[in-house]
């Protein structure tokens, strides 16, 4: 009888141990997890840092070079359309990003007078290097003069680029969409 009640009573014991060791760590790994938001002095300081270092000299540099103006004058061209997500007229200009680029697969593409690059992200693969899983695969049938009507929630920069770098959520010819980036998973 003694055994039986050792047999119950003993994974019980191990089981709350567990339990509770479990409510532990989860309190623990919440604590960590939510980092208090810098304030706004907070962040100034860390950028103000940041832009004493090597690399954020060299930014500050690029940002008031020619190059660098014509960069952002660029973006504030087509600013509204990107804020309100409203369609923009463009000429394919080239089939390729400029050399040495890593933001995967895009094309240049004139809109108002200006070059942008235009931004895809990278190829995914089904895991065999011959099969591609390209939801890319009507933007490869693009040539060049080809006249696209394009949508992008964003516009960014890198001093790496001569161009602003359009993110293509959306892209029509001929009145047929040719692609539409699928939404996130999962939230935002």
């Amino acid at each position: 009888m003694k055994k039986v009640i050792y047999a119950l009573v003993l994974p019980l014991v191990v089981v709350s141990g567990l339990v509770f060791a479990n409510r532990e760590m989860k309190n623990e790994t919440s604590k960590k997890s939510t980092p208090k938001p810098l304030s706004a002095a907070e962040m100034k300081a860390e950028r103000e840092k940041w832009e004493a270092t090597p690399e954020g000299i060299k930014y500050k540099k690029w940002e008031a070079s020619p190059e660098g103006k014509k960069v952002f004058a660029g973006e504030a061209k087509i600013r509204k359309y990107i804020s309100a997500f409203t369609n923009m007229e463009a000429v394919v200009t080239a089939l390729s990003l400029p050399p040495g680029s890593r933001l995967g697969f895009g094309v240049m593409a004139r809109i108002n007078g200006d070059d942008y690059i235009l931004s895809f992200g990278p190829e995914k693969s089904d895991g065999n290097f011959f099969n591609f899983n390209n939801e890319f695969q009507q933007l490869h049938s693009l040539k060049v003069n080809d006249k696209i009507i394009i949508r992008s929630h964003s516009v960014s920069h890198a001093p790496k680029y001569l161009y602003p770098i359009v993110s293509g959520d959306y892209v029509e010819r001929d009145n047929k969409i040719i692609y539409k980036r699928a939404p996130h998973k999962g939230g935002c």
